[in-house]
């Protein structure tokens, strides 16, 4: 069983930059994003895959990943994908034994930049860097299967 355990976070600053190791583009939709579960496929780089996630309890959810061959991911994305589809850069950074994932996201989602942290169990401690900002681990808005519902452009000015 794949399980996901994630925390996610707004930043506070932008020293996060200063560590960043690398950086890379990726392009996503959902074929399915209702309140049960979703069915996303993510082209990065030369890698595709498709992904299935259950609904979030808390910070915990199962999760499964599969690699798919990229034509098959361009179709998926381009005939079948929900719109708007998500266009983000995700840096990673490593800091005190834990894999941060910086996403910035752009076109309809621009101005939104997210902190990520997968543990390994629900109430694992981690270093919380001072460019942390506000936890927004069970805010709906900020699941990327409802940014691509309603996107942040829509409701940042109403927050």
């Amino acid at each position: 069983m794949g399980i996901e355990i994630e925390r996610k976070f707004l930043l506070a600053s932008e020293a996060w930059k200063d560590g960043v190791e690398k950086s890379m583009h990726m392009r996503q939709g959902y074929l399915s994003r209702d309140a049960q579960s979703s069915v996303r496929i993510r082209i990065c780089g030369d890698q595709a895959d498709i992904n299935l996630k259950s609904t979030r309890d808390g910070i915990y959810r199962l999760e499964y990943e599969y690699s798919i061959p990229m034509t098959d991911a361009r179709e998926l994305l381009g005939k079948v994908a929900h719109r708007p589809l998500i266009e983000k850069t995700r840096h990673i950074l490593h800091i005190a034994g834990h894999c941060w994932e910086i996403d910035e996201f752009h076109g309809e989602n621009a101005g939104l930049i997210v902190a990520e942290i997968e543990l390994d169990s629900v109430d694992e401690a981690f270093h919380r860097p001072r460019w942390l900002g506000e936890e927004i681990s069970t805010d709906a808005r900020y699941y990327n299967s409802n940014l691509s519902k309603l996107p942040y452009c829509c409701w940042i000015d109403d927050s």
